[in-house]
């Protein structure tokens, strides 16, 4: 079994944790059905990776059966829960990983609405302050690729590369979202499943108007740097 410090055993139990209770947002605001989806993070001081195990119910997922994997997404003899396979798009997780350093949570999920707009190949447009707030501009759409190997992520990395937004709707197959922790992802995926349900039932009522040239940029902004509340110590 690889050998860890004990600071990274604490990091890597943190992260079990962190992981087995997130799964059960993704049920709480109705983004997956049976054991679809998935939530991973890169466990914070060490080469390696949580998530959960596949087809395993939500109401069964523990710290102890999450499974932990080095970045190229193979599973670490002897840790718990690796008697299991880990979730089917484990290789495309592992990808962001290696290609996008600053990614410490990753997030797959079929939610409805914003599966929708990928069975069509439509990236949500930005016409919601929200969603120029969260998202920068329009969550775009990444090309086909089947589960199986890394050519998932490789299109995950792909699309958003250079791009504001930590979602992508993957051609013809669901949503995924990325962040600097577990929870962030998230994020990502709920309000990405909030806005494409309301920009869809917005467009049943006619044409969709623009935000004012140069707000989505200004939306952005405060809200990545000024909303919210000051970290414990800072100043007042």
């Amino acid at each position: 079994m690889t050998s860890f410090t004990t600071d990274q055993v604490q990091a890597i139990r943190r992260s079990r944790e962190r992981v087995a209770k997130l799964h059960g947002e993704l049920t709480r605001y109705g983004l997956v059905v049976w054991t679809g989806g998935n939530v991973s993070e890169r466990v914070p001081g060490t080469q390696h990776f949580v998530i959960k195990p596949s087809g395993v119910d939500y109401d069964d997922l523990t710290p102890d059966n999450m499974i932990l994997c080095d970045l190229d997404g193979t599973v670490v003899p002897g840790s718990a829960g690796s008697e299991n396979n880990p979730s089917s798009d484990t290789a495309a997780h592992a990808y962001v990983y290696r290609a996008m350093p600053h990614v410490g949570g990753v997030v797959h999920t079929h939610s409805t609405y914003a599966t929708a707009w990928a069975a069509r190949n439509e990236p949500i447009p930005c016409h919601i302050t929200g969603m120029a707030d969260e998202f920068g501009g329009e969550i775009p759409v990444g090309p086909f690729a089947v589960i199986g190997d890394d050519s998932i992520g490789r299109g995950i990395v792909a699309t958003l590369e250079g791009h504001r937004s930590r979602a992508v709707l993957m051609a013809n197959h669901g949503v995924f979202t990325i962040g600097k922790d577990a929870r962030d992802a998230v994020k990502a995926a709920v309000m990405c499943e909030d806005v494409a349900k309301t920009t869809h039932i917005a467009r049943q009522g006619g044409a969709l108007v623009d935000i004012p040239e140069g707000k989505i940029d200004a939306l952005f902004d405060r809200y990545q740097n000024v909303y919210g509340q000051k970290p414990q110590g800072g100043i007042a």
